[in-house]
């Protein structure tokens, strides 16, 4: 019996570390870790520690859950006084670091930023620059990502560079999903049923169940996905 009570209390406490988690996460805001500052991230894998052990504490459970909840409000207070003084984001966050600007290397921003000549020179290779002069700038950012600034006779032509007066772009809204219309997108895009078999029709398909997606843009635009249940037999990314 003694067996059978562990279990369930386990049961319980771990159910009750997970609901922490997702409340902690929606409390503290959904970011990749890519977008999250190294304090931020410090603090993730702290909370995620605790509520493993809440997870298997029996005994004290009410411990780990009080550490935990110390955690996350530390967390989403100091996210919200960053946000209202620049002193603060600075002292938590850090400030942008200029690596490299006009042709010159900033070797003292490099050894604060813990990276060697070799390292930034891998990121930049990533970034698909393989030769430091078609670069302008590059910035060590506060969440530990480096942007690129490419000089402007190498950077993409975009149509204002062409003199060229495009249309808006607008986003596509989803009018079928999983072989379902979403009878509220329907009506938001401005069309009824009716607009919607005939478009189908138009791409030779009879009903919506056999639609995978289906979208509209405000131009008018439509696109249907049809589900395909088959068995690929070729994989064309060996």
């Amino acid at each position: 019996m003694d067996i059978v009570s562990d279990i369930a209390r386990i049961l319980v406490t771990s159910l009750v570390s997970i609901g922490l988690l997702f409340g902690l996460c929606k409390l503290i805001g959904q970011r990749q870790i890519h977008q999250m500052s190294m304090f931020d991230y410090i603090n993730s894998i702290t909370i995620g520690s605790i509520a493993a052990e809440l997870a298997t504490d029996l005994e004290r459970w009410w411990e780990p859950l009080t550490a935990a909840l110390v955690y996350g409000l530390a967390v989403v207070t100091i996210n919200i006084v960053t946000c209202h003084s620049m002193v603060l984001r600075r002292f938590f966050n850090g400030k942008p670091l200029v690596l490299y600007e006009e042709g010159r290397l900033y070797k003292g921003n490099l050894r604060k930023a813990r990276m060697d000549s070799n390292e930034f020179l891998t990121q930049c290779r990533i970034a698909g620059y393989f030769d430091l002069t078609e670069l302008e700038a590059a910035v060590l950012e506060t969440n530990g990502q480096i942007s690129f600034m490419p000089l402007a006779d190498r950077r993409p032509a975009t149509p204002q560079d062409l003199g060229l007066e495009l249309p808006p772009e607008s986003l596509a809204v989803n009018l079928i999903l999983d072989g379902k219309i979403l009878w509220e997108n329907l009506k938001y895009s401005g069309h009824d049923e009716t607009w919607l078999n005939k478009q189908l029709h138009q791409q030779g398909i009879s009903h919506a169940r056999d639609v995978f997606l289906a979208t509209c843009d405000k131009q008018g635009h439509f696109a249907a996905f049809p589900m395909r249940d088959k068995v690929v037999q070729h994989d064309i990314f060996e």
